[in-house]
């Protein structure tokens, strides 16, 4: 199976990015899901941070300047961010 990895990126309004990905694909995602947890705060609270978003070409995502990155399978594939499969397994138990 051949990775696919985000080519480009470009904010659009609120918390929504629009996505190309390397097999020619592209969509509109709503980020707002994944901007859980400390590493994303600032991204949250600060919309020129959140914009600040750019592609890491040797990673193949998007990424932030503080460190915060989005794993490329999960925003491909329309996953649940890893916060939400979590709280599922803890809610399971």
């Amino acid at each position: 199976m051949k990775l696919v990895r985000i080519k480009s990126v470009e904010p659009l309004e609120n918390f929504t990015v629009h996505l190309e990905f390397t097999d020619g694909t592209s969509r509109e995602v709503d980020l707002k899901p994944f901007l859980h947890g400390k590493i994303f705060e600032s991204l949250r609270n600060n919309p020129k941070d959140f914009r600040a978003v750019k592609v890491d070409e040797r990673m193949g995502t998007i990424v932030w300047e503080n460190g915060a990155d989005i794993d490329p399978d999960v925003l491909y594939h329309n996953l649940q961010p890893a916060w939400a499969e979590e709280k599922e397994l803890e809610l399971t138990k």
